[in-house]
């Protein structure tokens, strides 16, 4: 873990719990939209989740896992509260109006839930793996295993919780398959995608704070 000071760590985490909400709420909203590619059902959320896991891994990386832990702290309340009011007001993609959430959404809630239960519990396998295996020699271990991991779990509560014996008919009957295409997806947009972006951002920042460090020591 790199040496920063107070108000760089705080700032950093701050940012990163945002960007953690902004992930969730956005996959929340996506996941109620379904759609087929190469004849399997899956939805949108599965290409924006993967987001979560890239800043997670990064954050354990350069901040260590206390400081990871702390984001998924900040980050899932609020999400679980944003997650319900958007869902309520976009349900199924559709504009609702604020007068829907005068009325309590109980689809909507298992829904937002379901994403607070599989984001702790995902995160935090998430980062208790990366950080068993941070310190090996190849740089694309940890981040690979922790992602595969997490994702999977996460997968399982998520959509266990959201959509087993649900009053969406076409997401009861369906939610096996869909939750098997998109962890498929995940995989394959995390490692193909985020884990190469892993590497360049990690590189980028660990330079950055290294020549902020410098350049404090040199005044």
């Amino acid at each position: 873990m790199l040496m920063l000071t107070h108000a760089q760590v705080r700032r950093a985490l701050l940012l990163l719990a945002g960007f953690h909400i902004v992930i969730i709420c956005a996959s929340n909203y996506l996941v109620q939209l379904p759609f087929q590619i190469f004849g399997f059902h899956t939805t949108w959320g599965a290409f924006s989740f993967p987001f979560v896991y890239l800043a997670t891994d990064l954050t354990v990386r350069i901040f260590g896992q206390q400081a990871a832990r702390k984001i998924i702290f900040l980050a899932m309340l609020p999400a679980l509260i944003i997650s319900y009011l958007m869902g309520v007001i976009f349900h199924q993609g559709s504009f609702q109006g604020a007068e829907a959430l005068l009325e309590f959404n109980n689809f909507v809630f298992r829904i937002a839930f379901a994403s607070f239960a599989a984001y702790l519990v995902g995160q935090l396998m998430d980062i208790f793996v990366f950080a068993k295996l941070r310190e090996t020699k190849s740089w694309w271990v940890a981040p690979s295993a922790s992602t595969i991991v997490g994702n999977l779990i996460d997968t399982i509560v998520f959509f266990g919780l959201a959509f087993y014996a649900s009053t969406d008919e076409f997401m009861a009957t369906h939610w096996p398959e869909i939750a098997t295409v998109d962890y498929g997806f995940k995989l394959i947009v995390s490692l193909g995608l985020f884990l190469p972006a892993y590497g360049l951002l990690l590189k980028f920042l660990q330079d950055k704070i290294l020549q902020d460090a410098a350049r404090k020591t040199a005044i």
